[in-house]
């Protein structure tokens, strides 16, 4: 079952072109006028038969329900394979490659689904650690009824269909995403000035200078990749090669950076929350700073020592080219899927555990004589959200955007992340800015009130 296999004993003199029919279900066959138009077909040029030097050869055709098998799949793949069907076509004993008239596999299918991008893909055992899809040496011709792949080199094929935006919607995101950038860059520097100015106001207060000028590292990180990313919108497609390069290195720096210092901002909490009493670290905040600036050189300076900056494309879904970035190449994903998926995702887990500490704690302290009737619901609500996007829980979204029915998530991705920063700058007003002195409820009034009640116990 899922195995399907035809051969053919063909002289080495054919003077024709040979044809054979396959489908999921009937499997491969020769051609002939019933199954014209129904399934796929495969186009073996006579060049192949003519550099044979036998005189009859054996031509094996494979078709492969590789859901039933389970075989030929990639690692954090995102497209979908055409009906899970794979044909593997070999003739003779060698490896054949470098056709100039090139092996043409029509892959019939009705209207493929919304979104979704047929490309002409072959199984390159070499790609990654346990083999992938590439589309080196294939053409890709879509039609209405049946897409047609040609390709100079004979092995295992298939079409994939590739998650993808139309040109209206990649348009409209791209034009919210810069709109989103400029307010965030804005709302960023009222945040670094409200931040410094508190700063200043509690000289006194060691923990709330030391989360202050977290936050400032935070927002300051923001600040530079919603320039980067405004750099590299309106200069990628325009630059030279290396300067697309650098810049593609800055957008990931700065990414990099900004996902460190929300690591260190749930760091911050968790000492704060759980390890309240004999803290100390001299020069704290700048082993901090060492840390959240110079962690991300080095990841970048690897990955650009390996070549994986340069011009990244995205195509719409009539195979048009909507945005030029620079950014990591199409041949290096594997970098973005450690650096930023893999790196994310870890910094996000312990964030979530921290929340739910703090968020626990928080509640237990709600029923002390300390906060009893000076914190609101509302405010209680506001201060978690505010929390909750501090941690960067809104680029969690980016985990939602693959397939071929993501684009609401898309909207929503890019459009919380432009509010992150009138998030934080919000959350920070309401913690730091109490009107009176009765409201002092705030963050660094509950974490004294927290290490004098475990003092006492």
């Amino acid at each position: 079952a899922g195995l399907k296999t035809l051969l053919l004993n063909i002289s080495r003199a054919v003077s024709r072109d040979v044809l054979i029919t396959f489908s999921p279900t009937a499997g491969p066959s020769r051609l002939n006028t019933t199954e014209k138009g129904k399934a796929g077909k495969i186009h073996l040029p006579r060049e192949i038969f003519q550099s044979l030097s036998s005189q009859t050869v054996s031509v094996v055709v494979t078709v492969l329900n590789i859901q039933q098998l389970g075989v030929l799949k990639e690692v954090n793949q995102a497209a979908q394979v055409l009906d899970n069907t794979v044909v593997g076509i070999t003739v003779g004993e060698s490896s054949i490659s470098g056709l100039q008239d090139p092996v043409q596999l029509t892959f019939a299918h009705r209207q493929l689904p919304h979104g979704a991008t047929p490309q002409c893909v072959f199984w390159d055992p070499s790609k990654g650690q346990a083999g992938g899809w590439s589309s080196s040496g294939c053409v890709t011709q879509p039609g209405d009824k049946g897409t047609v792949c040609s390709c100079d080199h004979l092995t295992f094929f298939t079409l994939l269909l590739n998650p993808a935006l139309d040109g209206s919607t990649a348009k409209a995101l791209m034009a919210v995403a810069t709109a989103g950038c400029g307010v965030a860059m804005a709302f960023s520097i009222f945040t670094i000035a409200f931040c410094i100015f508190i700063r200043c106001r509690f000289r006194t207060e060691e923990t709330v200078r030391i989360n202050l000028g977290l936050h400032v590292n935070l927002v300051g990180s923001l600040f530079l990749l919603n320039l980067a990313f405004l750099l590299n919108s309106g200069l990628s497609g325009r630059t030279h090669p290396r300067t697309c390069g650098v810049l593609g290195g800055l957008t990931h720096y700065c990414l990099l950076c900004c996902f460190t210092w929300m690591a260190l901002e749930g760091c911050q909490l968790y000492l704060l929350f759980v390890k309240v009493l004999g803290i100390y670290i001299h020069q704290y905040l700048a082993k901090l700073c060492l840390i959240g600036w110079g962690f991300p050189v080095l990841v970048v300076g690897v990955a650009g020592f390996i070549g994986s900056y340069g011009e990244y494309s995205i195509q719409n879904t009539d195979h048009q080219f909507i945005a030029h970035l620079c950014w990591i190449t199409s041949k290096h994903l594997l970098v973005h899927y450690i650096t930023n998926c893999g790196y994310f995702g870890l910094i996000f887990l312990f964030n979530i555990a921290v929340f739910g500490v703090v968020t626990q704690k928080s509640c237990s302290l709600q029923g002390t004589r300390a906060v009893q009737g000076h914190r609101k619901p509302w405010k209680v609500a506001l201060v978690a959200a505010g929390l909750f996007c501090l941690l960067g829980a809104t680029w969690a979204l980016a985990f939602l955007t693959y397939g071929i029915s993501s684009t609401p998530v898309l909207y929503l991705f890019t459009i919380l992340n432009s509010l992150q920063g009138i998030f934080i700058f919000i959350w920070l007003v309401v913690i730091y800015y109490p009107k009176t002195k009765e409201t002092t409820g705030s963050l660094s009034y509950i974490i004294r009130h927290d290490k004098t009640t475990t003092a006492s116990q």
